[in-house]
């Protein structure tokens, strides 16, 4: 792994090469907590695949839209092949990778899949500022996804990702709705603590099992293709 600048003063870890497929994997609401994540991450790069996770700051007067971006162009400047990126985002950042696969014709982005995790879809999208909404742009290219909720999770609850894969169903996007018995940290292999009330990396075999079984269905969503 290795730590560089995606945007002046916004720092990303790298793991594996460009020519590997690639992870974009965007943390939560806490704020540039890519460390958080890193067993995640760690273990998607077991898979053979390249990852990013870059720093973002959902506190900002923009809700972080402007790191968002920016990591996206970062990635898509850095891997071989920019279509062939998977979008993962965990919590809020789950919200803001679903808003930008659905209006990414609009913003010229473009991912072979996208992965949400734990969505916390009652929130507005850190990418557009609005809810996600119930009636959503067909387009010529409708990317395909997987939402991974834990029927555990007392931060967001299930039913947050079940409505919205609803939403996309009744909209005809392709979705594979996966419930897990784990909470809302575990999913991304993090473990909170309540004193600092913070996310951190999770170090505990209970928690890297979920995260492995996670990496694993992100790793398989390589073998997926994006649908018309």
């Amino acid at each position: 792994m290795k730590t560089v600048e995606y945007a002046p003063g916004r720092l990303v870890d790298l793991f594996g090469e460009p020519v590997q497929p690639t992870v974009l994997l965007w943390h939560g609401a806490q704020t540039d907590a890519r460390t958080v994540i890193r067993p995640l991450a760690e273990l998607l790069a077991g898979h053979g695949l390249g990852v990013m996770v870059p720093d973002w700051n959902s506190h900002a007067d923009d809700r972080g839209r402007a790191d968002l971006l920016r990591s996206v162009h970062f990635a898509r400047k850095r891997v071989e092949n920019d279509d062939g990126i998977v979008l993962v985002g965990w919590s809020l950042g789950a919200v803001a990778a679903a808003g930008l696969t659905i209006h990414a014709r609009q913003l010229d982005v473009r991912f072979a899949h996208t992965v949400c995790l734990a969505g916390a879809f009652m929130a507005p999208c850190p990418i557009t500022g609005r809810h996600l909404a119930t009636e959503l742009p067909g387009g010529e290219v409708r990317s395909s996804f997987t939402l991974l909720h834990g029927v555990a999770d007392d931060v967001v609850p299930v039913a947050a990702s079940r409505q919205f894969a609803s939403t996309l169903e009744q909209n005809q996007w392709p979705v594979e709705f996966v419930e897990l018995a784990t909470d809302h940290g575990a999913i991304a292999g993090a473990t909170y603590d309540p004193g600092v009330d913070r996310y951190s990396a999770a170090e505990d075999a209970e928690t890297l099992a979920v995260a492995t079984d996670v990496a694993t269905r992100i790793a398989a969503a390589f073998g997926r293709r994006t649908s018309r």
